[in-house]
């Protein structure tokens, strides 16, 4: 039986081996994005499903793209976006959009994929948190708050859900070298990699594959879970 799957943010980092590797485990894969179109189709044709433009912070976007897309065995959600800076320096409009992006888009995702998955008593929702949704960090309140918000979102997700037959978890990814710490140093890097027990940065290859563990039959007694993909920088 056919595995249909929705990876949003798909287009390239974490989204886009996610895709790649939940492909490669026999999922059909729609892969969602905002601006890179050709980049998205490329990652589509590679895992059989549609490449599909929506913003995600946009609910009748997001209904549009569930109704090309039809019912979900797994929803992962991937978009995000992040900002770097003292709060006091933080322009209101730009915490709302990490709000929109990061936790309405979510909601609006889930809202969409929910009923068909009551319905046959079945499915997945896996949610993009970050280490930093538990711990904070300094210059990355918005950021922080907003991944803090997916965690508790998860778990009472999870409850509601689970006489439902469904299971929600996320990923806390720790230190992992993509687009969004491309402006750091290789001293900065070097540094963060040092931080882990296991001295390197993660993958967006990683942080995929745990994503395609806790939605395969091997984690099926698992949900409301926080899946921490850190290389053990925080224990």
């Amino acid at each position: 039986m056919e595995k249909i799957a929705l990876v949003t943010g798909a287009s390239r980092g974490i989204g886009k081996a996610t895709a790649l590797a939940l492909a490669r485990d026999g999922w059909t894969v729609h892969v969602n994005y905002i601006r890179s179109r050709e980049a998205a189709e490329a990652v589509a044709a590679q895992t059989g499903g549609m490449a599909i433009c929506a913003d995600v912070s946009d609910g009748q976007a997001v209904s549009a793209m569930f109704e090309k897309i039809g019912p979900l065995d797994l929803l992962v959600n991937n978009a995000g976006v992040a900002v770097y800076g003292l709060l006091t320096d933080l322009d209101p409009a730009v915490w709302q959009r990490l709000f929109d992006v990061n936790v309405t888009g979510m909601y609006n995702c889930c809202r969409c994929a929910i009923p068909p998955m009551v319905h046959v008593k079945a499915g997945h929702i896996i949610n993009l948190a970050s280490i930093l949704g538990t711990n904070g960090a300094s210059c990355e309140v918005a950021y922080s708050a907003t991944k803090g918000a997916v965690v508790a979102f998860t778990k009472a997700l999870a409850k509601e859900l689970g006489p439902s037959g469904i299971r929600v978890n996320c990923v806390a990814p720790g230190c992992i070298d993509t687009d969004m710490i491309a402006n750091l140093s290789p001293e900065d890097k070097a540094e963060l990699a040092d931080s882990t027990s296991l001295c390197r940065m993660g993958t967006a290859e990683d942080v995929a594959d745990a994503i395609t563990l806790l939605a395969s039959e091997r984690a099926r007694f698992v949900t409301g879970q926080v899946f921490g993909v850190d290389g053990g920088l925080l224990i």
